[in-house]
């Protein structure tokens, strides 16, 4: 399906295409935390029911909301959606399994809620081009959940790009995410205090920079990527200028900056 250009909000158009095929249940599915140099990466997934009515006025992808926005808009998403859930993959795993697998496991742990509160989407709408929550084995996942969290069912995924800027369902995972991740590293910045994650939530900023090159990584840092001033990494060893401009009173972060693994970072499983 093919849809014209956004005019800057979400709608439920292609939900409620993909419900006339008879995907009653459906889930909205993004992920923020990727490019971030520190703290989890974390999915969230929003269901609704062909019932639901339009989402909230205001919901969009977080990029595009404020933090105060974001917050406010949660209990709204949440008495809106008929289910939803967040996922984390932690640091260690993105060390050892890689960034795909992680993806991963978080989405696959925000599944696995979801069945143990008995709803199993018909079919999962997610961001991007690259279906990155699909095992195409089925292996290694049984191992890496939780204990008590029953294997995430396996459903099917249609993926799309820019689907934060057009779906509702994936604008709402997006800030559900987003606020449950953020929220998160504020309460590690007072756990581990210096890397200012109260302001950049973990993501490239100069005074992360700066203390990285004076502390070093924490036990939270990502340490398979190339950390700047840590093991000769230079600046331009890991971020694109967007992800380094300082966080700032009133600034967005973008959470979509990448930030490429060094060679000694697992591979997908």
């Amino acid at each position: 399906m093919t849809l014209g250009t956004t005019s800057g909000r979400p709608s439920l158009r292609l939900e409620r295409a993909l419900q006339r095929q008879g995907h009653r249940l459906l889930a909205g599915m993004d992920e923020v935390g990727r490019g971030a140099l520190a703290g989890p990466v974390s999915v969230g997934v929003v269901v609704i029911d062909d019932v639901c009515r339009s989402a909230p006025v205001g919901v969009k992808d977080s990029k595009l909301l404020s933090h105060r926005m974001r917050e406010r808009m949660v209990p709204k998403i949440q008495r809106w959606a008929t289910a939803y859930a967040v996922g984390h993959a932690s640091p260690g795993e993105i060390d050892r399994y890689g960034i795909m697998v992680a993806l991963r496991l978080a989405g696959s742990r925000a599944l696995a809620e979801l069945a143990r509160l008995s709803v199993i989407p018909d079919l999962v709408i997610l961001d991007g081009n690259h279906d990155w929550l699909t095992d195409p084995e089925r292996v290694g996942l049984l191992g890496l959940l939780e204990p008590g969290f029953t294997l995430a069912p396996c459903v099917p995924v249609r993926t799309m790009v820019k689907a934060d800027l057009y779906c509702s369902s994936v604008a709402a995972a997006s800030v559900l995410a987003k606020v449950e991740r953020d929220a998160m590293m504020v309460a590690l910045a007072a756990e581990v205090p210096g890397y200012a994650w109260e302001l950049n939530k973990g993501y490239s900023a100069p005074e992360h920079f700066a203390a990285l090159q004076c502390r070093g990584p924490s036990v939270h840092h990502r340490r398979s990527w190339r950390l700047p001033g840590v093991n000769g990494a230079g600046d331009t060893d890991h971020a694109s200028d967007r992800d380094s401009m300082p966080v700032m009173a009133g600034a967005l972060m973008d959470d979509d900056g990448f930030v490429e693994p060094s060679a000694e970072a697992g591979n997908e499983l």
